[in-house]
């Protein structure tokens, strides 16, 4: 697997070519990291790309005209070595092709393309997916950037904040131990009140896996020191979006998850034409979305 480097004054990232994933922003002056390391011990990833399906399917397989697949969760694309498709001074792409391989288990014909762009302190990271097929293409697609947390190693996680651009309190639907979304009115959805417009990182916060966040609450999260300072922020147009951190490790970072889909609800039925927030791509068309990660 290739290493690749984008740089300028401001900011060095570091991507692979292993699920064409970033994997470090550091600060070119300071020397500063910002991403998560991939220590195994808590989480072997750093800012996978999920496709073609985000979270889990219910009972792991999906069902496409009448014909059963099985996909492990958030897809295989975060497994798969993608091909270095341009490079400029200012960005990079990479493509991932389906294949016999990919055909199997995802019966589309489709090209991704992700594209890294970095301006000044501001990283762009855009997907472009190709349906170069004869028939519509039902698909999901998220990040899952995970950022140190504390970013100060003298810091404790428990005094950091998450912020929002909205002071409205958050409604989170809950995720059961098989990684579906609860149904149970009774139990989902949560909602979870701010304080000053901030949600501090307390100890307990996911005890109960990801905070899943949908019907376009948020567009945009920061994270702040303990003295209220944001250090990195992500901005998105998507409908709804992830935070997480592994549960109960205590593990030093969380991950801000801009998402086009989610895992399936415990009482779902349907075939993947019907999965909640989906996305359909009709033959010869682009499907293109993009999120920023911006550091200071």
């Amino acid at each position: 697997m290739s290493s690749h480097i984008l740089k300028n004054e401001e900011l060095t990232l570091t991507f692979s070519d292993a699920g064409a994933e970033l994997q470090a922003i550091t600060d070119t002056k300071t020397g500063k990291e910002y991403l998560w390391n991939a220590d195994p011990a808590y989480w072997k990833r750093i800012s996978p790309v999920l496709f073609p399906i985000v979270g889990n399917l219910k009972n792991k397989t999906y069902s496409y005209q009448g014909q059963n697949y099985s996909l492990p969760q958030h897809g295989f694309a975060r497994d798969m070595e993608f091909a270095l498709l341009e490079s400029t001074e200012n960005s990079l792409s990479f493509l991932l092709e389906s294949s016999n391989e990919t055909l199997e288990v995802y019966p589309f014909p489709f090209q991704l393309i992700i594209r890294y762009t970095l301006i000044k302190r501001t990283v762009t990271v855009t997907w472009e997916v190709k349906n170069p097929g004869e028939e519509s293409m039902y698909f999901s697609i998220g990040g899952h950037p995970a950022f140190l947390c504390p970013i100060n190693p003298e810091d404790k996680q428990t005094d950091y904040y998450f912020s929002f651009d909205s002071n409205a309190p958050i409604t989170v639907s809950k995720v059961s131990e098989n990684g579906l979304i609860v149904t149970d009115s009774s139990l989902s959805p949560v909602i979870i009140p701010l304080q000053d417009g901030l949600l501090p990182i307390d100890s307990h916060l996911f005890d109960d896996d990801a905070l899943v966040i949908e019907n376009n609450q948020y567009h945009s999260v920061s994270l702040l020191t303990p003295d209220k300072k944001p250090y990195v922020t992500v901005a998105f147009d998507a409908p709804l979006f992830g935070l997480w951190s592994p549960t109960k490790k205590n593990a030093p970072f969380v991950c801000i998850e801009p998402w086009y889909g989610r895992c399936d609800s415990e009482d779902y039925n349907g075939t993947l034409e019907n999965r909640e927030w989906g996305n359909v791509l009709e033959a010869g068309k682009i499907f293109q979305k993009s999120y920023t990660i911006t550091i200071g």
